[in-house]
């Protein structure tokens, strides 16, 4: 692909005003070797039309991030694999937009320098000072300030030739030749079938684990609204991404209730079926909520128990 960093960050802000979200507008493109996709924040089409944009999944914005909407599209169109893409962003990521991006191998972001200076930026600018980066770096994700214009490109962090970040619990990921061994009783997982462009199939497990880049001995503690840990449905997510894989819609399942913003991103990603080992067990219990609000609405079905 020819496209100089510039235009693709041009690509993303082109469209930033597209985004429905009353005030904070973001976009993003993300970028390959063959490749790119650029996407606004936007409601999901189903949670927009039977839900609204005025109600809360959960405890969640409805929203869809347009980082994160990049990454789910390349599992949507098979566009390609994210490991080793780089990615364009109008305005510095969130926290949870940044996992997601570590966890689906992207090795550098690009933020346009304008984005510094917005008000949203301003007013969560420790989010992404003091775990927004620090995630970056434990990932060994470079980050740019860029300048379109001027066509400057700034380092905000650089990753070290010699680093390679510590990946404590790696996801499973295994050809499907047999009936696959499930975690032990009691785990909190999540599963599903994946095939890549060759119509191979695969099985992925995930548990819950720290960022790439941590332990569970140098997690660091984070505040209410987000964590360093990443949820199971949304490492199958970004797993099936990184490596150009689809989900097979059916085979997803998930030992416990998934959090909002896991079930908003499996939207998001035009799968509705899931099933659930326990509907009474989440991580909180906005979980929980969002599962009964998705289900009412008939925007996702539960394949078990009924929900009261």
């Amino acid at each position: 692909m020819n496209l100089s960093p510039y235009e693709l960050m041009q690509k993303a802000v082109d469209i930033v005003q597209n985004s429905p979200h009353p005030t904070n507008k973001v976009a993003a493109t993300l970028a390959g070797d063959d490749f790119y996709i650029s996407c606004i924040n936007v409601w999901p089409e189903p949670i927009q039309k039977i839900i609204g944009n005025k109600t809360k999944i959960g405890n969640s914005s409805g929203t869809l991030h347009a980082e994160t909407a990049c990454i789910l599209q390349t599992v949507k169109t098979k566009a390609a694999k994210t490991k080793n893409a780089h990615i364009f962003v109008t305005d510095p990521p969130c926290p949870n937009c940044t996992k997601n991006i570590a966890e689906a191998g992207i090795k550098a972001l690009y933020i346009d320098h304008k984005g510094f200076n917005k008000d949203f930026a301003q007013r969560r600018g420790h989010h992404f000072k003091h775990m927004s980066m620090k995630i970056c770096e434990h990932a060994g994700i470079s980050v740019y300030e860029i300048w379109r214009k001027e066509e400057k490109i700034i380092p905000i962090w650089e990753k070290p030739k010699d680093y390679t970040p510590i990946e404590e619990n790696p996801v499973i990921i295994k050809k499907l030749t047999k009936t696959p061994e499930l975690p032990k009783e009691d785990t909190i997982f999540a599963s599903a079938i994946a095939y890549n462009k060759n119509k191979e199939r695969y099985y992925i497990i995930a548990t819950p684990h720290p960022i790439i880049g941590y332990t569970s001995k140098t997690l660091e503690p984070a505040g209410n609204k987000y964590s360093f840990i990443l949820q199971p449905v949304n490492r199958l997510l970004m797993s099936a991404a990184k490596l150009g894989l689809q989900l097979e819609p059916d085979s997803l399942y998930s030992s416990i209730t998934p959090t909002a913003r896991e079930l908003i991103n499996l939207i998001g990603a035009e799968l509705y079926n899931i099933t659930i080992g326990d509907i009474t067990r989440s991580r909180d219990k906005f979980g929980i909520q969002a599962l009964k609000q998705l289900c009412k609405a008939k925007i996702l079905t539960l394949n078990t128990h009924e929900l009261s």
